[in-house]
């Protein structure tokens, strides 16, 4: 139960932050006098990027709970595997790291405001 808490806050916590900033930008678009086809745009990118931070950290969260849970077996039974469960634990990882990059490279492509 305690995994599954570890997987799910995280998740929850980035997704309401992502949901607040792709609701907040809109409003800061208009006060600033933006022609209206930067709007959709923008939305859409800060969307994109949002669902791929979401998308892979649940993905990574699932990969680092199977490996973690199947882990924890093969080291009980034998011990000298615990290298092999680091690295997959790794893998896992990565995804999440992966997104993160997506993220970045989309953001890096909005259009400015200024």
């Amino acid at each position: 139960m305690a995994i599954l808490a570890a997987i799910a806050v995280p998740s929850v916590v980035f997704a309401v932050l992502s949901v607040q900033m792709v609701a907040g930008a809109p409003v800061e678009l208009m006060q600033q006098q933006v022609p209206s086809e930067i709007y959709s745009q923008y939305g859409l990118g800060l969307i994109g990027a949002a669902i791929a931070v979401a998308g892979s950290c649940m993905g990574a969260g699932i990969a680092i709970y199977g490996a973690a849970s199947a882990g924890a077996a093969a080291i009980a039974e034998r011990p000298e595997t615990s290298i092999w469960v680091l690295i997959l634990a790794g893998l896992g990882e990565g995804v999440a790291i992966y997104g993160l990059l997506i993220a970045i490279l989309i953001l890096g492509r909005l259009p400015t405001i200024s």
